[in-house]
């Protein structure tokens, strides 16, 4: 049943390209609506062992836009949900739930063993920063997600280099950041090059009072989202990470 459940993805890369897939350790950070997708993809795909990083709650905000949220699922650890889903998919993939929130006194813990690549799915400006410094700094592969809130153009989203990204303000802030360290900005990342208005994307990057908070981390107001934009980057974010993984190289 094993060969048969992945037999699609192996025409397309080959015995050897999923054999690379199934030794592959892959951290996911983050299990909103653009984590959520993507760890879907690397389970399909048939990543070997995964290790699932978030510290929320799965709320009924979520229930819009993210692969978890469910009537069933509301009030359970987003790590555990995803955890059961990926075993369901694949009872033979090594999963991890690690409920904590990303900042530099989780970084050894988010980061041990060495994973062969880290997808970044959270949206917090500092935490955000800290831990694609702390990837680039071990030299693990990383492919990051950019905004996808208050997109709404399909056609906009792009995979490329951070530091030739455009039209994205939490990008933008995220390359300052790391230039100022001098951390490198060549990794790929997902991002819209859709224009937003001045207002648009100042509520993207600034903290500001809302009616739902994070339980670490500054406060953010909410911003609208589409069901189809953040899971689109989560997709493309996970079939970069597959891409990376079978071929060994970074765009």
């Amino acid at each position: 049943m094993m060969n048969e459940r992945f037999s699609r993805i192996e025409q397309m890369i080959g015995a050897g390209g999923l054999q690379k897939l199934r030794q592959s350790h892959v951290v996911v950070v983050g299990l909103g609506a653009v984590g959520s997708f993507a760890v879907e993809a690397l389970a399909r795909a048939g990543v070997g062992r995964l290790r699932l990083v978030d510290f929320d709650e799965v709320r009924p905000s979520n229930i819009n836009r993210q692969l978890y949220a469910l009537q069933s699922t509301l009030g359970q650890a987003k790590v555990n949900v995803a955890r059961q889903r990926v075993q369901d998919i694949n009872p033979h993939c090594q999963v991890e739930a690690l409920a904590c929130f990303a900042h530099l006194e989780s970084m050894d813990v988010i980061l041990e063993g060495r994973p062969d690549l880290l997808l970044d799915a959270i949206d917090s400006l500092n935490p955000k920063v800290e831990l694609i410094q702390a990837v680039v700094q071990r030299q693990i592969p990383l492919v990051s997600s950019m905004a996808a809130a208050l997109r709404k153009d399909v056609n906009a989203v792009r995979v490329g280099p951070l530091s030739a990204t455009r039209h994205c303000p939490l990008a933008r802030l995220i390359r300052k950041r790391l230039r100022q360290n001098r951390v490198s900005t060549d990794f790929p990342c997902v991002y819209s090059v859709e224009v937003l208005d001045a207002v648009t994307g100042r509520e993207i990057t600034e903290s500001q009072p809302g009616e739902e908070f994070y339980e670490r981390g500054r406060p953010r107001r909410k911003l609208g989202s589409l069901p189809t934009i953040p899971g689109i980057f989560g997709l493309a974010a996970a079939n970069e990470a597959i891409r990376i993984l079978v071929s060994g190289s970074r765009r």
